[in-house]
């Protein structure tokens, strides 16, 4: 009886002290558990939000880019291969800028220089100016150089560095802001006092990468 007495109190302290063991064993693993979950979590929102500030891909980019023909020379594709002045003339979406840059004698300027970033406003963006200022700046030769030369920055800018301020073949800034795919001029910039948006962005041609706007945009009064 003793014995089996002995043999009883062995094996209750044996078992007591294994469920103690697995009890914390348990505890340090759903701890280890959640840490590594919590941490997770944490990555998967800083890759998140680090996806959503930058471009789906190198295309172009904008609900504006529905406008642009997806075939012919005023297609992206057919874009690429041109100087910016000639690929804006085949692109019914730029006709308007086409004019005021032939009105300005500026073709020729456009196509030659080497790396340049252009603020191409789209058709509406000169539409929502009054018709007889339109019509006036595009007879005045020398201030119609200034607003198109205000449009155009020297070196491609890629989206990632599109925003800040810039310095423009006018010799004056222009400052954007945003990331990602949305980007804005403050509308103290426009000539319609309206802030401007890039509508279609990251488009290529053989010496420019051209960002279209829904503004004209206006230098700064000298």
């Amino acid at each position: 009886m003793k014995n089996n007495m002995l043999t009883r109190g062995v094996l209750l302290t044996a078992v007591s002290t294994l469920a103690i063991t697995l009890s914390a064993c348990g505890s340090d693993d759903a701890a280890e558990d959640t840490g590594a979950a919590a941490e997770s979590s944490t990555s998967m929102e800083s890759s998140e939000t680090s996806e959503s500030a930058m471009p789906m891909s190198d295309e172009p980019f904008g609900a504006g880019c529905s406008a642009v023909p997806t075939e012919g020379e005023g297609s992206f594709t057919g874009m690429t291969d041109d100087p910016v002045a000639t690929a804006a003339s085949n692109n019914p979406a730029l006709s308007t800028l086409v004019q005021a840059v032939t009105a300005a004698n500026l073709g020729d300027t456009l196509n030659t220089t080497d790396d340049i970033t252009v603020l191409a406003p789209a058709n509406p963006a000169f539409e929502a100016v009054p018709a007889d200022a339109l019509n006036g700046l595009l007879a005045d030769t020398a201030q119609l150089t200034t607003v198109l030369t205000h449009h155009v920055i020297p070196g491609r800018l890629t989206p990632e560095e599109l925003a800040g301020t810039h310095t423009t073949l006018n010799n004056d800034e222009v400052t954007i802001e945003g990331e990602g795919e949305n980007f804005t001029i403050a509308m103290e910039g426009t000539v319609t006092q309206m802030e401007a948006s890039v509508i279609c962005g990251n488009v290529q041609t053989a010496n420019a990468t051209v960002y279209i706007i829904d503004q004209v945009l206006a230098p700064a009064a000298s």
